[in-house]
């Protein structure tokens, strides 16, 4: 049987939490496409791990931590904070 409700929470905290996220230019980190691809593989083996929610049998994995992970990319996608907008505030607090 499918169930909604993990995969509409895990994208909607997940799309919320990726619409925080903004470049820190001072820290030097910069996240290339390969390093989502990781990222990706990687959840993808924890929700394997860590196995579907009780009594659910869609998946052999836990959809709403797939869905989170998803939602945060989106999130950062669309509503993200670019690293333009970052370098114009640094100048305007100097």
């Amino acid at each position: 049987m499918f169930y909604a409700g993990p995969l509409i929470l895990g994208f909607l905290l997940g799309f919320i939490l990726g619409s925080r996220i903004k470049f820190n230019l001072s820290s030097g980190l910069n996240f290339t496409t390969g390093s989502y691809i990781i990222i990706f593989i990687a959840a993808v083996i924890a929700a394997y791990l860590i196995g579907p929610f009780p009594y659910y049998l869609d998946a052999p994995l836990a959809s709403g931590f797939i869905s989170a992970l998803i939602g945060i990319f989106i999130g950062k996608i669309v509503l993200g904070r670019d690293i333009k907008e970052n370098k114009e505030n640094n100048k305007e607090n100097f």
